[in-house]
């Protein structure tokens, strides 16, 4: 993470995204959303990353009805840190077509991590950018606390988190007792020192776990746009577990409001030519993971 303070670009309208260069099944769900608000209305972290974005419930609706995703899931940004407020009053908004990932502070109690159940939260967001300079076994000790906290509602929890701390981890993963996601394949960057042995390790540890992969965020691992080099990656990701794939846009691209998210969904379609492993990516397996 850098300290520079990355300006958010206007949103692309989205009606010049492109359109999916394949059949988009019925139910196919965005599992990696955010949503932003009015600032007066929606305060900011003392010290966030970015600017605020544009990117509203109306203009994330459009853009998703133009590719025909019929469901998304809003992860709760590190701009609103753990006031959850804003991903919230979005899916009281969205109804049942809506889930969301919340991120919370300790000391949450069981009533308020119920009442987010009841306005459709599904998950934990675990920011471990923000606990990056932790001792590993005191990431497995906060781990394990979210887990149990959220045992009782059948929560899962993601991993917000640098490459070379999921490898740290890669140990500890199979132990997790509930289903948790890796978000962005990984984030296993080759400038941070990680190889393909490092995600290969990754990959049996989440295959002999309760491990979710994320495709997301292939601009963040492929920094140059050469996405083709992110193929053998993703279609290792998809042989090793199939049921437990999904795929999230990252909308609203932060801060690079303009890119093309028909482009990232037609990534997909590339990677993954097979037409029921891609239903299964985009359509069973969120739905069974966030409950649709």
């Amino acid at each position: 993470m850098t300290d520079q303070i990355l300006v958010s670009k206007p949103m692309r309208d989205a009606q010049t995204l492109t359109r999916a260069a394949f059949e988009v099944p019925a139910g196919a769900c965005d599992a990696h959303v955010h949503v932003f608000g009015p600032e007066a209305r929606y305060p900011r972290v003392p010290a966030p990353h970015y600017t605020l974005p544009d990117g509203d419930l109306p203009q994330l609706r459009a853009a998703l009805g133009v590719l025909g995703l019929e469901r998304f899931v809003i992860v709760q940004p590190s701009f609103y840190g753990t006031d959850n407020r804003c991903m919230l009053d979005a899916l009281d908004l969205a109804g049942d077509a809506a889930r969301g990932v919340a991120m919370v502070e300790d000391g949450t109690s069981a009533e308020e991590l119920a009442a987010m159940h009841a306005r459709g939260v599904r998950a934990l967001r675990l920011d471990l950018f923000l606990r990056s300079g932790l001792p590993t076994a005191e990431l497995q000790r906060f781990i394990a606390r979210s887990v149990e906290r959220t045992r009782a509602l059948g929560w899962h929890v993601q991993f917000y988190t640098p490459g070379w701390v999921v490898r740290d981890l890669i140990p500890f993963l199979p132990e997790i007792e509930s289903d948790f996601v890796i978000d962005h394949m990984g984030y296993m960057l080759e400038s941070d020192g990680l190889t393909r042995a490092d995600f290969d390790r990754l990959l049996r540890a989440v295959h002999d776990g309760r491990g979710w992969f994320k495709l997301s965020g292939p601009y963040r691992l492929a920094k140059d746009g050469n996405y083709e080099r992110l193929r053998p990656l993703a279609q290792a990701i998809v042989e090793a577990v199939p049921e437990r794939v999904i795929w999230g846009s990252d909308w609203p691209h932060i801060p690079e409001g303009g890119r093309d998210t028909g482009e990232l969904l037609n990534l997909l379609g590339d990677w993954i030519p097979d037409t029921a492993a891609r239903r299964r990516i985009l359509a069973d397996n969120p739905a069974r993971l966030f409950g649709f």
